[in-house]
């Protein structure tokens, strides 16, 4: 992970650092084998700088803690999902350009 705006988000502090956050928080479930996942990783860098006052943004390694990844259904990675008041209220499964991601999180932080 590049930027230090992104916080590495385990089994263990998931409920700290996501639910009970006061930011929304998007959280990338990747895996250093996964190309889709490198694929996006500046992405989410960006995404992370882009956002830093109104959005906390957090990366899952799935193969290091696979309970969190269990608990919200994730089967394919990359797979970003947006937290807020610990609720899921979207998501991207797949690579997808920086403009779907801003637009999900852009719908969220309006509201």
């Amino acid at each position: 992970m590049s930027s230090d705006k992104i916080t590495t988000i385990t089994d263990s502090n998931f409920e700290l650092e996501v639910l009970k956050s006061e930011k929304p928080v998007i959280v990338d479930f990747w895996a250093v084998w996964c190309a889709p996942c490198r694929a996006i990783a500046p992405i989410i860098d960006e995404l992370a700088n882009d956002y830093s006052n109104t959005l906390k943004v957090g990366k899952v390694n799935v193969d290091e803690n696979q309970i969190t990844p269990g608990k919200y259904g994730v089967r394919g990675i990359p797979t970003v999902i947006l937290f807020h008041n610990g609720k899921v209220v979207d998501q991207i499964v797949g690579a997808a350009p920086k403009t779907a991601f801003k637009q999900m999180i852009d719908r969220t932080i309006s509201n």
